[in-house]
């Protein structure tokens, strides 16, 4: 009874071991089964990809775009299928911008299924949509809540999947202004920095921009996307820290 014990004692242990690892696998910020993760592109220049996820939204387009223009900042905003074909003209604004659009999955479930078959329908109606929109084809790839099983590989198609080095605080008792201090003192030169501006309850990031493009502009940093970032980066150095 005891060695019967023992061994289910063990038995469960493993098993939760290997959950918990495979749980870590999948929302590693860094890396993903069987294919590229940018996540920060080790740069010689002061460059810094600023990068915005969901929508797109009429409001988070009317209080963006007109900043990033300011100050002459180029970003990428990585767009939800069913929020496109929703808003197509949002599309249309950030292509017209010269803004990068990425793909960020058709409807934002988690990607956690080992087939391919999903994921493959889900980006390429998403793909459709944006192309339908007005906007290129996308390069990049950003799964939603950053997780990556086994069977997104093979549904890429060309795509690389780009992650952050940097994202948002979650506590933001301090308000715009100290968001925008911890996004800029935590920027270095090859970041891509996650914002989400998009829905209503995300007050404080769009009046946070302002202050972000001021602050990281005040470090001598320029702003481009990620796919800029890619190709003046050094391609063999991409960051996995």
């Amino acid at each position: 009874m005891k060695r019967r014990w023992i061994v289910a004692t063990a038995l469960v242990v493993t098993l939760t071991g290997a959950a918990w690892g495979l749980k870590a696998a999948m929302q590693a910020r860094c890396w993903a089964f069987g294919a590229p993760v940018l996540c920060r592109i080790e740069s010689d220049e002061k460059l810094v990809a600023l990068s915005f996820d969901d929508g797109p939204t009429r409001a988070g387009l009317d209080a963006i775009l007109p900043v990033l223009a300011k100050h002459g900042a180029r970003a990428t905003f990585f767009v939800i299928g069913a929020e496109v074909e929703s808003y197509p003209d949002g599309v249309r604004r950030i292509a017209a911008a010269g803004h990068e659009v990425g793909n960020h999955s058709f409807d934002h479930r988690r990607m956690i299924s080992p087939f391919s078959t999903a994921y493959r329908d889900a980006l390429a109606h998403t793909d459709r949509a944006i192309a339908a929109a007005g906007a290129p084809q996308p390069k990049l790839f950003r799964p939603p809540y950053g997780i990556k099983f086994t069977g997104l590989a093979r549904a890429l198609d060309g795509k690389t999947i780009a992650m952050w080095d940097f994202e948002e605080p979650v506590a933001r008792p301090g308000g715009a202004r100290a968001y925008a201090d911890a996004v800029v003192a935590a920027a270095r030169p090859g970041s891509i920095i996650l914002i989400h501006p998009m829905y209503a309850s995300r007050t404080i990031e769009r009046e946070a921009l302002p202050h972000v493009l001021t602050g990281l502009k005040s470090r001598g940093f320029r702003i481009v996307t990620v796919s800029d970032l890619a190709a003046r980066g050094r391609a063999d150095a991409i960051s996995r820290r």
